[in-house]
């Protein structure tokens, strides 16, 4: 009996059963490829989060301990690829004397390299200028004492007499932070920058020369272990390498018993990449989510599509003696057979997704959530068939399953849950929208992120209130206002539109169900864009915000790029050319960087956002500036960590070029820059370049922003030729800056997660519009069969059609899109933490919409064809009821 049934339900139902397959599949699909997203996600950020380490370990060795032992203990407590040990000297200051003036620094630090350092450790030492080979001075040092190569510095020895040494090169040290910090110490109370005085040499010179200082005070020498560990080791999961690289230094601690210890910059690195992580499963809830639950809806109403049918079937079999088993025993099949076939496509969906859009390295990692979407693509085949099969079985009578559905009003219709939903959603989302809260926390000192869950709120009221709201819309305007609808029809269906009208009517609640799902893939469809277009358009603006132009300069404060200024506004394609200043200045004993600027020229180089300084307001900030000589704006962290307030006098140490010695500058604070061109995420301040210069003796600018017409490459391939005559200048654009900013962890997750869910939502689009209204068209076919028997024309046949179809098309549309809007302004506010800086406007992908619309309505089109191709042909099955 199964069999014939099954049989039976390929011949003549075989469009229908395609239908529910393709509908579980992308259910399927879509879940699977979503868990992928996460799975690859997380190996992405793992992988990039360690590449971005120069050196894992830092082990700080005890005074008197063996370093031979500690070496030994690091290889038993973890496999590494690199091992250099390095030695740190404090001095009380150098001094150089140059042509016929002389300098000296205050206090700095010298190291000693084994030779094979920058091979092992690429990423710590770069060479500016000069030879590698020999002593080496760190750039700001050269700039502090007025030297190149070849020239010679006196090294102050603290309890021993001072030395001389050559300088072979100048060199940058871009991981300066992490190779001084202060290892084993709270970090409360740990130096908070670098020194600014700093030398490198070769080991066996330095040995040579801190021996007889060690001597006299060991506590000014110290010797650390620097160790890159065997990556290929750590687990694919950001948390879980976290854990692994915590507990093999954990480990190591224990084998030296107190003679090391560890700074675990790989731990770090790591334990910030977790709220990456986060954000990945975050960006899944908000923006996967919702598709999975359309795609079971679509699901849902196509196995709702044939309810009349199974029902008329049901009571047949009922009528003959089939027993309540036996029926849910062929409804059961029926789903088994969709769901299995289903799955099987759904999950090679996911898997294609998984390794050729996501690059999945190993698939078996994504295995739970493969399993986990195919059960739930099962469970859904089997419950949208066994559970209407068993209602109507056990609560329906034989005579009144024959019968349309009851057109009464819902219960959540007559309380209003569609209203109240709508409501709490709006307060829900004006309450984090004034809080301004992040949905993702990593709070310093906080060594877990977290998760604002209550963020979810907005958005999962809005989107069940929205939908329901257009159901109740669909109801009221095709019961009381069937009048209104009678005259919006009138054109297409002459004096046909009273019963057209009538006609739409009685079909409300099927209509109601499709409508709403058309307004609600589309209102899925224009968020998604909406959000994907402004994370885009926002990416530029984050790539100009780390370049700081089109085409920026950067020099030093021995070669300030300022010196090419006139040159590089001759270049051909360059609209306008800005210097910048970029000091150092100390906030208490904090170094920060210190940008000067001309308030009135810097936005004709570079956009200065409303959203880079508090109170949203630049050129309100900016007039306030020029209008307050000695007035700076300060980073929103430093304002946190010394308690500033506005008006507030603040006294910060400049480097004067007179005696390079920092000396006390007064500024008054008069607002908050939350960013700023080309500066730091954390610390930093921003001046007035005349008052700088006049305070430090120099109106050097060390930058100078570019905004061009022409192509940016070109324009940087002439300054760099203009700029070859300094020394140390880099030459950057926006291009290489948003390549750099679009291949990090939260833009390629993004960009892949939106590009799925974009192609996702025209396919929702195609399978509501099309599918389902050709479904429902399908079902009336023996309304439409039996109309054509009377007599009725096919002109006549398709007033019907078209009228039905153009509600369900066009007012869901309608609706979604104006949906899609405030849904896309709940996810920008909300997720405000993917964009850097937040966007002040969200950007409308205006052709994607009207390509989705035209989508639309081009399937509605092929339906609405097919069904009048159908109801033309005479069909004995359809006037017996089949």
């Amino acid at each position: 009996m199964i069999r014939l049934w099954l049989k039976g339900l390929v011949a003549a139902r075989s469009g229908r059963l395609l239908a529910a397959v393709a509908g579980v599949a992308l259910t399927v699909g879509l879940l699977g490829a979503l868990g992928a997203f996460i799975v690859a996600s997380s190996e992405s950020m793992a992988k990039r989060a360690v590449a971005g380490v120069p050196v894992d370990w830092q082990v700080l060795i005890a005074p008197g301990a063996d370093v031979s032992a500690v070496t030994k203990a690091i290889g038993d407590a973890a496999a590494y690829t690199a091992l250099a040990p390095v030695g740190y000297a404090d001095t009380a200051g150098f001094a150089a004397t140059t042509g016929d003036t002389s300098q000296t620094t205050g206090p700095g630090k010298v190291l000693g390299l084994q030779a094979d350092y920058r091979n092992h450790f690429p990423d710590q030492i770069r060479l500016i200028i000069g030879s590698a080979d020999g002593v080496l001075i760190a750039s700001q040092t050269a700039a502090n004492l007025h030297i190149s190569p070849g020239d010679a510095v006196t090294i102050n020895r603290i309890g021993a007499t001072p030395v001389d040494v050559k300088i072979a090169g100048v060199v940058a040290l871009p991981n300066a932070d992490s190779m001084f910090q202060a290892i084993g110490v709270s970090k409360g109370i740990a130096p908070q920058a670098p020194p600014d005085n700093v030398l490198l040499m070769p080991m066996t010179q330095w040995q040579s020369i801190f021996d007889p200082q060690k001597a006299g005070r060991p506590d000014t020498v110290r010797t650390e272990i620097h160790v890159q560990l065997a990556r290929n080791t750590l687990p694919a999961d950001p948390s879980a390498a976290f854990i692994q690289a915590q507990r093999m230094a954990n480990n190591l601690e224990a084998r030296v018993a107190g003679s090391a210890v560890v700074a675990n910059n790989l731990a770090a690195r790591l334990d910030g990449v977790r709220a990456d992580a986060l954000y990945a499963r975050v960006l899944f809830l908000f923006l996967g989510v919702p598709g999975v639950v359309l795609a079971l809806l679509v699901t849902l109403a196509v196995a709702a599509s044939g309810s009349d049918r199974r029902r008329r079937e049901q009571a047949l079999l009922r009528t003959r003696g089939a027993s309540l088993l036996q029926i849910l025993g062929l409804a059961g099949t029926e789903a088994a057979a969709i769901g299995m076939v289903a799955v099987v496509l759904g999950l090679a969906l996911a898997g294609i997704t998984a390794i050729a859009w996501w690059h999945l390295a190993d698939l078996r990692l994504a295995t739970p959530w493969f399993a986990m979407a195919a059960v739930a693509g099962f469970v859904l085949a089997i419950a949208a068939f066994i559970v209407p099969a068993w209602r109507d079985a056990k609560l329906v009578t034989v005579s009144a399953a024959r019968v349309d559905a009851s057109q009464s009003t819902p219960l959540w219709q007559r309380l209003y849950l569609d209203l109240a939903f709508v409501i709490l959603g709006a307060i829900a989302f004006w309450s984090t929208a004034k809080g301004g809260y992040q949905i993702v926390l990593a709070p310093e000192g906080v060594a877990q992120t977290s998760v604002h869950y209550e963020a979810f709120l907005a958005p999962l009221c809005l989107w069940i209130g929205l939908g329901l709201l257009s159901v109740r819309l669909y109801r009221l305007l095709l019961g009381s206002g069937r009048r209104a609808v009678a005259v919006a029809v009138a054109s297409l269906s002459f004096d046909l539109s009273p019963l057209v009208a009538t006609s739409l009517s009685r079909q409300r609640v099927r209509i109601a169900r499709g409508g709403a799902l058309v307004a609600l893939a589309f209102a899925f469809a224009t968020a998604t864009a909406i959000f994907n277009t402004t994370y885009n358009a926002q990416s530029r603006v984050d790539a100009e915000l780390t370049n700081g132009a089109d085409v920026t300069v950067t020099g030093t404060q021995a070669q300030p790029a300022g010196a090419l200024l006139e040159n590089l506004r001759a270049i051909p394609g360059v609209l306008t050319a800005e210097p910048m200043m970029h000091r150092f200045a100390y906030v208490g004993s904090d170094l920060q960087d210190i940008f000067g600027i001309n308030p009135a020229h810097i936005g004709r180089a570079t956009t200065i956002s409303n959203a880079y300084f508090a109170g949203g307001n630049a050129a309100r900030t900016l007039a306030l500036l020029a209008e307050t000589p000695d007035g700076v704006l300060v980073s929103q962290e430093t304002v946190n960590d010394f308690q500033l307030q506005p008006g507030d006098r603040l006294n910060l140490r400049l480097q004067n070029v007179a005696d390079h010695q920092y000396h006390v500058v007064p500024f008054r604070f008069i607002g908050i820059a939350r960013e700023f061109p080309t500066a730091p995420k954390d610390s930093f301040l921003v001046a007035n370049e005349n008052y700088i210069a006049e305070k430090t003796g120099s109106n050097a600018a060390e930058v100078v922003l570019t905004r061009t017409s022409a192509n940016a490459e070109r324009v940087a391939a002439a300054a760099r030729k203009t700029a070859a005559s300094l020394p140390g200048v880099k030459v950057t654009t926006l291009g290489e800056s948003q390549a750099i900013i679009s291949s990090s962890l939260t833009a390629i997750n993004l960009l892949g997660l939106t590009t799925l869910e974009l192609g996702f939502s025209v396919l929702m689009i195609v399978g509501v519009t099309g599918l389902i209204l050709a479904l429902g068209l399908a079902e009336r076919r023996r309304n439409f069969t039996i109309l054509s028997a009377l007599g009725a024309r096919p002109a006549q046949l398709g007033v019907f059609q078209w009228s039905e179809g153009l509600i369900v098309v066009i007012g869901g549309a309608m609706f979604g899109i104006v949906a899609g809007f405030g849904l896309a302004e709940a996810l920008v506010t909300i997720l405000t933490g993917v964009f850097d800086p937040p966007p002040e406007a969200l950007s409308i992908p205006w052709l994607y919409l009207v390509l989705a619309l035209a989508t639309a309505l081009a399937s509605g089109a092929l339906a609405i064809g097919a069904a009048q191709i159908l109801s033309s042909k005479p069909d004995l099955e359809a006037l017996r009821g089949g």
